[in-house]
């Protein structure tokens, strides 16, 4: 009979466990020093090795030969708990054993000493699903149990297990597997197996497991039935995703506000029955990744994805706005809590994407407020009509009246529109200055390193654009510096700003106001109307 994957494979010592180090050296250390605890808790997200270890546990502490903790899979002991045969060891579902009754026959097992093995362990897991009165049943035993009982408690979800409970076990946090130890076991396997698994394959599968190695390995198996040479687009047909190409082409229509083509796209993947679920939790990653390269230099430890892939990801952040990325990011999150209760999650997804490719309201105002005005003045330069100059009110000469004849009415002209510019904050009142700013002299910000150094503890995306900027305090302000054109986007938002002022605060001892500078792009940049100008002034002159 064939044997998924995730079993074949399930590692039979701690040295063959990924990922979870901090977890199996401990307990090899216990083991090898004969410090074992009776009691012992195993939490955290589904497939990350806790009933794994918990089994390879069970039998080290019977093994007749064991290796450095480990045990030895060749003595007899091992080979009947592995087959079955050994009963001392009872593994329960507490899913489906839940009642008081279940808990007071454990108990009642546990005053028996083991037939064969030399302790008696009972793995239970799921051990959250217990009622209260089985757990009131379970605490005096798990308390003090007898000295040839040991209980191994594994959960999902640890915050709802009593602090009863907790007190007497140790603990054990069970951490999400890192995608490159996903990647390398999923190789490995791949290579036993005889198919040929590409690296990128194996990322995005790793990518997709979110951090479980029972899902990688799933996701594997589906794989293998497809055949034996297993490709990004093998993987993306069989988790029925979107696909890397498929999100480019997305982040494209995005970066050119292509509505027909984005729409196209969502239908064309609804139809070869692609999850829209699945397709929304893509396409949020897709956009989280290029905020990651958009705003960090080294971005290589944030992203898992090939060099190519990295490489595309920077080249296609380059051509959004920061605040466009986090945009679709929020657009993406709301569409897929509405997703959840949508009657149809294609029409979601497709105005989710219409939001996407649209301008944002204040953008798309002035843009067409300049295109406008343009398109009138190169208008009257074609048909060579001079623009006029817009009139002057001047007042009208006072004329004497006699008292007799009526006074006319001054004619009211319509009112014009008036281009406003955008209001400059309020100044303060010079009369009542911050009493906390009032000694600060203007100069150089001589502790500006020290609270970089803050700000790499507290925030490190905001510390990546900020590595190389340097400050002064001006009119009692500290003065930004800085080359980066995201900086100032990126510090507008709540987070980014708290922590840039808490750090700010924690080195001057004070609260400051904070302002940024770019001498670059105030250089480079350029009135759009410039060059129209110079035309009309030539065109005037001639």
């Amino acid at each position: 009979m064939y044997q998924a994957l995730y079993r074949k494979w399930r590692p039979q010592t701690f040295n063959d466990v990924y990922g979870q180090p901090h977890v199996t050296k401990t307990l090899q250390n216990q083991l090898c020093s004969g410090r074992i605890s009776h009691a012992y808790l195993f939490t955290g997200s589904r497939g990350t090795g806790k009933t794994t270890c918990a089994k390879i546990l069970s039998k080290a502490v019977n093994c007749l030969s064991p290796i450095d903790g480990n045990p030895c899979n060749e003595c007899e002991i091992c080979r009947g708990i592995d087959n079955g045969s050994i009963l001392d060891v009872i593994e329960i579902d507490a899913a489906s054993n839940n009642g008081v009754d279940n808990i007071r026959d454990l108990r009642e097992e546990a005053n028996f000493t083991p037939v064969n093995a030399k302790y008696r362990v009972y793995i239970i897991d799921e051990v959250h699903m217990l009622s209260i009165g089985a757990f009131n049943a379970l605490l005096k035993t798990l308390e003090e149990p007898p000295s040839h009982v040991i209980f191994i408690l594994a959960t999902t979800e640890i915050h709802k297990l009593p602090s009863t409970i907790l007190s007497r076990c140790q603990r054990f946090d069970f951490k999400r597997i890192a995608p490159e130890d996903i990647t390398s076991r999923l190789l490995y396997v791949a290579e036993k197996e005889n198919v040929n698994l590409t690296e990128n394959a194996a990322n995005l599968i790793a990518r997709i497991a979110d951090g479980g190695m029972r899902d990688a390995l799933s996701l594997l198996d589906r794989c293998f039935a497809m055949g034996t040479d297993i490709d990004e687009n093998a993987v993306s047909d069989a988790a029925s995703i979107a696909g890397t190409i498929h999100l480019f082409s997305f982040s494209e229509y995005v970066a050119n506000g292509d509505f027909t083509s984005s729409l196209k796209l969502v239908s064309k993947l609804h139809s070869e029955s692609c999850d829209i679920d699945s397709l929304c939790t893509e396409l949020t990653l897709h956009f989280r990744n290029l905020m990651v390269a958009k705003t960090v230099s080294e971005c290589e430890g944030l992203i898992v994805c090939s060099k190519d892939e990295l490489a595309s990801l920077k080249e296609r952040a380059a051509s959004l706005k920061l605040s466009k990325i986090l945009e679709c990011i929020e657009i993406l999150e709301q569409t897929a809590k509405n997703i959840k209760n949508a009657a149809n999650k294609k029409i979601q997804l497709e105005a989710a994407v219409i939001k996407m490719c649209a301008p944002s309201s204040a953008d798309a105002a002035i843009s067409e407020g300049l295109e406008e005005r343009i398109s009138k003045l190169e208008e009257l330069l074609v048909n060579g009509v001079r623009p006029a100059a817009a009139p002057v009110a001047v007042p009208a000469p006072v004329q004497e009246t006699k008292k007799t004849e009526p006074i006319p009415e001054p004619i009211k002209e319509e009112p014009k529109p008036e281009i406003r510019e955008p209001e400059k904050a309020p100044e303060p009142a010079p009369a009542a200055p911050p009493a906390e700013q009032s000694d600060v002299a203007d100069g150089p910000f001589v502790n500006w390193v020290d609270v970089l150094d803050k700000i790499k503890l507290y925030d490190i995306p905001l510390f990546g654009i900020m590595a190389n900027t340097t400050a002064v305090i001006k009119n009692g302000r500290v003065v930004i510096s800085s080359n980066n054109p995201t900086l100032f986007d990126f510090i507008c938002t709540d987070t980014h700003s708290k922590e840039l002022a808490r750090a700010v605060y924690e080195v001057m001892g004070r609260k400051m106001k904070i302002a940024v500078s770019n001498p670059e792009k105030a250089k480079a940049e350029k009135s759009p109307l410039e060059d129209l100008k110079n035309k009309i002034n030539k065109f005037n002159n001639n």
